[in-house]
Protein backbone atom coordinates (compact mmCIF):
# COMPACT_ATOMS: atom_id res chain seq x y z
CA UNK A 1 0.00 0.00 0.00
CA UNK A 2 3.24 2.13 0.64
CA UNK A 3 2.54 6.60 1.07
CA UNK A 4 -0.54 7.35 -1.15
CA UNK A 5 -1.18 10.62 -2.33
CA UNK A 6 -4.19 12.29 -1.01
CA UNK A 7 -6.88 12.65 -3.67
CA UNK A 8 -10.29 12.34 -2.13
CA UNK A 9 -12.36 14.26 0.05
CA UNK A 10 -10.81 13.53 3.25
CA UNK A 11 -8.92 16.52 4.34
CA UNK A 12 -7.37 18.95 1.41
CA UNK A 13 -4.71 20.31 3.70
CA UNK A 14 -3.42 16.57 3.75
CA UNK A 15 -1.03 15.50 1.14
CA UNK A 16 -0.70 11.94 1.31
CA UNK A 17 -2.06 9.09 3.38
CA UNK A 18 -0.07 5.81 5.52
CA UNK A 19 -1.53 2.67 6.95
CA UNK A 20 0.78 0.95 8.75
CA UNK A 21 -2.16 -0.81 10.85
CA UNK A 22 -5.16 -2.12 8.75
CA UNK A 23 -8.53 -3.59 9.77
CA UNK A 24 -11.96 -3.41 10.55
CA UNK A 25 -11.88 -0.45 13.07
CA UNK A 26 -12.93 -1.67 16.63
CA UNK A 27 -15.05 1.86 16.79
CA UNK A 28 -17.57 0.50 14.30
CA UNK A 29 -19.22 3.72 13.63
CA UNK A 30 -22.28 3.25 11.63
CA UNK A 31 -21.18 6.04 8.81
CA UNK A 32 -17.62 4.99 8.19
CA UNK A 33 -16.37 5.07 4.84
CA UNK A 34 -14.21 2.40 4.96
CA UNK A 35 -17.37 -0.12 5.61
CA UNK A 36 -17.93 -0.35 1.53
CA UNK A 37 -14.82 -2.32 1.82
CA UNK A 38 -14.10 -6.16 2.36
CA UNK A 39 -11.99 -5.34 5.81
CA UNK A 40 -9.82 -7.93 7.43
CA UNK A 41 -9.07 -8.19 11.42
CA UNK A 42 -6.99 -5.54 13.09
CA UNK A 43 -3.36 -6.34 11.89
CA UNK A 44 -0.30 -4.76 11.59
CA UNK A 45 1.70 -4.76 8.16
CA UNK A 46 5.62 -4.86 8.99
CA UNK A 47 6.51 -3.88 5.38
CA UNK A 48 5.23 -0.48 5.84
CA UNK A 49 8.21 0.16 7.55
CA UNK A 50 10.14 0.14 4.76
CA UNK A 51 8.40 2.48 3.14
CA UNK A 52 10.00 6.23 2.33
CA UNK A 53 7.77 9.02 4.01
CA UNK A 54 9.77 11.44 1.74
CA UNK A 55 10.28 14.71 3.18
CA UNK A 56 7.92 17.73 3.37
CA UNK A 57 4.86 16.22 3.38
CA UNK A 58 1.85 16.16 5.61
CA UNK A 59 0.98 12.62 6.26
CA UNK A 60 -2.51 11.63 8.06
CA UNK A 61 -1.21 8.41 9.67
CA UNK A 62 -3.79 5.72 10.50
CA UNK A 63 -6.68 7.14 7.40
CA UNK A 64 -8.72 4.07 7.38
CA UNK A 65 -8.87 2.69 11.24
CA UNK A 66 -8.02 4.36 14.26
CA UNK A 67 -4.94 3.02 15.35
CA UNK A 68 -5.04 4.23 19.09
CA UNK A 69 -8.39 1.74 19.83
CA UNK A 70 -7.77 0.02 22.85
CA UNK A 71 -7.47 -2.92 20.90
CA UNK A 72 -4.42 -1.82 18.64
CA UNK A 73 -1.27 -3.47 20.54
CA UNK A 74 1.16 -0.94 21.83
CA UNK A 75 4.12 -2.47 20.04
CA UNK A 76 2.44 -1.57 16.60
CA UNK A 77 1.65 1.83 17.45
CA UNK A 78 5.70 2.59 18.99
CA UNK A 79 6.97 1.21 15.75
CA UNK A 80 4.86 3.49 13.62
CA UNK A 81 5.53 6.52 15.70
CA UNK A 82 9.36 5.34 15.13
CA UNK A 83 9.22 4.75 11.73
CA UNK A 84 7.94 8.31 11.00
CA UNK A 85 10.48 10.43 13.28
CA UNK A 86 12.72 9.10 10.93
CA UNK A 87 11.39 11.65 8.45
CA UNK A 88 10.89 15.43 8.54
CA UNK A 89 7.33 15.98 7.78
CA UNK A 90 4.02 16.80 9.58
CA UNK A 91 2.15 14.26 10.73
CA UNK A 92 -1.78 14.11 11.64
CA UNK A 93 -2.92 11.41 14.03
CA UNK A 94 -6.59 11.68 14.99
CA UNK A 95 -8.64 9.27 17.07
CA UNK A 96 -11.86 8.74 18.92
CA UNK A 97 -10.01 7.35 21.50
CA UNK A 98 -7.58 10.52 22.28
CA UNK A 99 -6.98 9.44 25.40
CA UNK A 100 -4.71 7.04 24.49
CA UNK A 101 -2.64 9.63 22.89
CA UNK A 102 -1.23 9.84 26.46
CA UNK A 103 2.67 9.02 27.61
CA UNK A 104 3.81 8.21 23.26
CA UNK A 105 6.54 9.86 22.11
CA UNK A 106 5.86 12.00 18.78
CA UNK A 107 7.49 13.37 15.79
CA UNK A 108 8.59 16.90 16.40
CA UNK A 109 5.81 18.36 13.40
CA UNK A 110 2.84 16.65 14.51
CA UNK A 111 -0.67 17.57 15.22
CA UNK A 112 -3.31 15.48 17.50
CA UNK A 113 -7.19 15.28 16.10
CA UNK A 114 -10.41 14.04 17.16
CA UNK A 115 -13.68 13.70 15.76
CA UNK A 116 -16.43 15.72 17.31
CA UNK A 117 -19.63 15.42 15.81
CA UNK A 118 -22.44 16.74 18.40
CA UNK A 119 -22.10 16.72 22.24
CA UNK A 120 -25.19 14.46 21.90
CA UNK A 121 -24.93 11.21 22.46
CA UNK A 122 -26.39 9.28 19.22
CA UNK A 123 -25.28 5.48 19.61
CA UNK A 124 -23.72 5.83 16.18
CA UNK A 125 -20.36 4.34 17.58
CA UNK A 126 -18.82 2.35 19.72
CA UNK A 127 -15.82 4.94 20.23
CA UNK A 128 -15.96 7.18 23.74
CA UNK A 129 -18.79 9.57 24.04
CA UNK A 130 -17.75 12.78 22.85
CA UNK A 131 -17.50 14.41 25.65
CA UNK A 132 -14.96 12.01 26.94
CA UNK A 133 -13.03 12.74 23.85
CA UNK A 134 -13.23 16.60 24.38
CA UNK A 135 -12.11 15.93 28.12
CA UNK A 136 -9.34 14.00 26.93
CA UNK A 137 -8.32 16.87 24.07
CA UNK A 138 -7.99 19.55 26.79
CA UNK A 139 -4.93 18.28 28.17
CA UNK A 140 -2.81 17.55 25.59
CA UNK A 141 0.30 19.84 24.74
CA UNK A 142 0.59 19.53 21.47
CA UNK A 143 -0.99 21.45 18.21
CA UNK A 144 -4.77 20.09 18.44
CA UNK A 145 -7.40 19.48 15.43
CA UNK A 146 -11.21 18.88 15.79
CA UNK A 147 -12.83 17.27 13.37
CA UNK A 148 -17.17 17.88 13.38
CA UNK A 149 -17.44 15.48 10.77
CA UNK A 150 -20.30 13.98 9.87
CA UNK A 151 -21.60 16.84 11.78
CA UNK A 152 -25.12 16.25 13.61
CA UNK A 153 -27.42 18.14 15.24
CA UNK A 154 -25.82 19.77 18.79
CA UNK A 155 -26.57 21.93 21.43
CA UNK A 156 -25.48 25.77 20.55
CA UNK A 157 -24.88 26.64 24.07
CA UNK A 158 -22.47 23.46 24.45
CA UNK A 159 -20.34 22.44 21.32
CA UNK A 160 -18.28 25.68 21.03
CA UNK A 161 -17.65 25.91 24.49
CA UNK A 162 -16.18 22.25 24.23
CA UNK A 163 -13.76 23.15 21.00
CA UNK A 164 -12.66 26.27 22.90
CA UNK A 165 -11.52 24.68 25.71
CA UNK A 166 -9.51 21.94 23.44
CA UNK A 167 -7.84 25.00 22.16
CA UNK A 168 -7.36 23.37 18.23
CA UNK A 169 -5.24 24.85 15.59
CA UNK A 170 -8.14 24.42 13.70
CA UNK A 171 -11.98 23.04 13.16
CA UNK A 172 -12.77 20.87 10.11
CA UNK A 173 -16.40 20.93 9.57
CA UNK A 174 -17.98 18.69 7.02
CA UNK A 175 -21.30 16.95 6.31
CA UNK A 176 -22.59 13.24 5.96
CA UNK A 177 -21.72 12.47 2.00
CA UNK A 178 -23.23 8.75 2.03
CA UNK A 179 -26.52 9.25 3.65
CA UNK A 180 -26.26 7.53 6.60
CA UNK A 181 -29.64 9.14 7.93
CA UNK A 182 -27.64 10.61 10.74
CA UNK A 183 -29.39 13.59 12.57
CA UNK A 184 -28.28 16.97 11.12
CA UNK A 185 -28.52 20.29 12.18
CA UNK A 186 -30.63 22.99 10.08
CA UNK A 187 -28.68 25.78 8.03
CA UNK A 188 -28.76 28.79 10.46
CA UNK A 189 -27.41 26.28 13.52
CA UNK A 190 -24.35 25.64 11.14
CA UNK A 191 -24.20 29.40 9.80
CA UNK A 192 -23.84 30.26 14.30
CA UNK A 193 -21.83 27.40 15.42
CA UNK A 194 -19.31 28.83 12.43
CA UNK A 195 -19.42 32.12 13.32
CA UNK A 196 -18.86 31.16 17.02
CA UNK A 197 -15.80 28.81 16.13
CA UNK A 198 -14.15 31.30 13.75
CA UNK A 199 -13.64 34.16 16.82
CA UNK A 200 -11.15 31.97 18.57
CA UNK A 201 -9.43 29.26 15.79
CA UNK A 202 -9.35 28.62 12.21
CA UNK A 203 -12.05 26.66 10.33
CA UNK A 204 -12.21 24.78 7.23
CA UNK A 205 -15.03 23.93 5.53
CA UNK A 206 -15.50 21.13 3.83
CA UNK A 207 -17.10 20.75 0.31
CA UNK A 208 -20.05 18.38 1.03
CA UNK A 209 -20.97 21.17 4.58
CA UNK A 210 -23.02 22.83 1.88
CA UNK A 211 -25.87 20.27 1.41
CA UNK A 212 -26.87 21.45 4.76
CA UNK A 213 -26.03 25.14 5.19
CA UNK A 214 -27.16 26.93 2.48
Amino acid sequence: MGLNKQTGNMYPFVTHTWNPIRGKCPHDCSYCYMKVYPQPNLHFTEAEMKTNLGKGNFIFVGSSTDMWAKRVFVNWILDTLEHCCKFKNRYLFQSKNPQRFQGFLFPDDVVLGTTIETNRDYNVSKAPYPWERMMAMTYLDKPKMVSIEPIMDFDLDILPYWIKNIKPEFVSIGADSKGHNLPEPPAEKVQRLIEQLQKFTVVKIKSNLERISR
